[in-house]
């Protein structure tokens, strides 16, 4: 595994920039300008939605009660960063969520409020100003939105950044911000954080507020939180917003247990062909963990392997009727979209009742049989993707084949989806880069509950081996 080019470590992550603003180093302004600069040259369209008043008037007001000694905004973990939503899931006020979709954003206007998210990331002292772009209808494993151009990866543009948090990979890859919002139905949070060499948690069900809309619930399978440059980042924006979610599920507690000694399962094989770069990537990450004192451990390959597999089936399921439902609604007619999103709308009306209901049974079931895989071990270590960095256009929306497109999301991303349909907590973390110079990565996945301790892990792997960024953070002292 080849590193990667360093950017200043002082101020690589959105937990030091706060710190500097706490400090008087820096302002929320001068952040909130630089992003706003970054976000109108950016090259690999990361954004599709800008509002620069919003964002200097939020900068300017956080200004404002720092000079006033407001405990409460230099308390912040963080303190004046600047901060973008994704064009899909829990919603910012004033700010418009179009799904990629141009028959949306005919029909659907900005928020009115905030999502309980929005209100514990702005409590956070997140800034939004912006919206970053996805694929029709979070669909696809890259990032081509119907209402805009693609989205491409600063590592390389010919590459994509991953889907469907793409637009916020690519904004955090390429400096524009520290961190930014992202949600995680199939991978969608995991998937863009290995493109562009960042970190990524999908948390455990139950974790994260989808209040009061829920309309990012789909059936308890979407995770929400950020994608960020570092494991610290993650872990405080998890502390802050979760909890109180005040929906279907009884909270969460975050707790940890002492990280040594754990017995870790070690897959480094895939059902669809496996790249042995990524291969090695796991094999070399259990390596670094058994240095730890760490214990590897075998396990049922072929049991994870037909869990994982039927919850594919029933994440195609539930986003094939939450689509068919979404069209419903808003009277978006077949036309007025992508072909893959008619096609995957029409296979979602043809679903009956009771199809729906036993895929929730079976989701039931493939939740237990995680329950049953963890009895005998703490984590599984494992690939994140199957055949490296996926090249822009490598996911095309505008064919009807729904069977195809199915089985390139799993070969792109292996047994993404069990992590969603078992509510169980998964990590993407940046390995280095492969021999084309994109980002490698490993998926670890732990027992619902788990976050915290795959947090711990990951800052062992970390610590041992960090990686780095080839773009500055927008506004970062140098």
């Amino acid at each position: 595994m080849a590193s990667a080019d360093r950017t200043k470590p002082a101020f690589a992550d959105a937990t030091a920039i706060a710190e500097a603003v706490r400090h008087g180093e820096i302002s929320a302004t001068h952040l909130m300008k630089a992003s706003i600069e970054r976000a109108r040259q950016d090259p690999h369209g990361a954004l599709c939605h800008l509002d620069a008043d919003m964002g200097m008037a939020a900068a300017v007001a956080f200004d404002d009660r720092h000079s006033a000694s407001d405990t409460t905004a230099r308390g912040a973990p963080f303190a004046g960063i600047p901060f973008l939503a994704k064009d899909l899931g829990n919603g910012a006020k004033g700010l418009p969520v179009h799904a990629g979709s141009g028959a949306m954003a005919k029909r659907v206007s900005p928020a009115a409020q905030d999502s309980a998210l929005f209100r514990r990331f702005k409590n956070a002292g997140l800034m939004p100003f912006g919206v970053t772009g996805v694929p029709p209808f979070g669909l696809a494993l890259t990032c081509e939105p119907d209402n805009g151009p693609p989205v491409r990866n600063p590592w390389n543009p010919d590459y994509s950044p991953g889907g469907s948090s793409g637009g916020a990979a690519s904004a955090v890859a390429s400096g524009i911000v520290a961190i930014a919002h992202a949600t995680d139905a199939a991978g969608s949070i995991r998937v863009p954080a290995a493109c562009c060499g960042l970190v990524g948690l999908k948390p455990s069900r139950g974790m994260t507020s989808n209040a009061p809309d829920f309309s990012n619930h789909l059936m308890g399978a979407t995770g929400e939180l950020v994608l960020a440059r570092s494991v610290r980042d993650i872990r405080a924006a998890l502390v802050s917003v979760c909890g109180h979610t005040s929906g279907p599920y009884g909270d969460i507690t975050l707790s940890g247990v002492p990280v040594k000694g754990l017995r870790i399962a070690v897959v480094d094989t895939a059902q669809t062909p496996l790249g042995e770069e990524q291969a090695q990537a796991v094999r070399d990450t259990a390596s670094l963990l058994e240095d730890h004192g760490h214990t590897i451990v075998g396990m049922d390959v072929a049991e994870l392997d037909h869990l994982s597999s039927q919850a594919s089936g029933i994440v195609r399921t539930i986003l094939t009727v939450s689509l068919a439902n979404w069209l419903e609604t808003l009277g978006i007619a077949n036309r007025e979209v992508v072909a893959l999103a008619a096609a995957t709308a029409e296979e979602g009306r043809r679903l009956s009742a009771m199809e729906l209901f036993v895929a929730d049974g079976n989701a039931a079931r493939i939740a237990h049989g995680c329950w049953q895989l963890f009895g005998g071990l703490d984590l599984i270590l494992m690939p994140m993707l199957g055949a490296g960095t996926p090249k822009v256009g490598s996911m095309p929306v505008d064919r009807r084949n729904t069977n195809k497109h199915w089985k390139r999301m799993e070969e792109i991303a292996p047994r993404a989806a069990l992590a969603n349909i078992a509510g169980i907590p998964a990590l993407s973390v940046p390995r280095g880069l492969d021999e084309h110079g994109m980002p490698l990565a490993v998926q670890l996945i732990g027992p619902i509950g788990a976050d915290l301790l795959l947090l711990d892990v990951a800052q062992q792997i970390e610590a041992a081996s960090p990686w780095a960024h080839r773009h500055p953070i927008a506004g970062a002292p140098m």
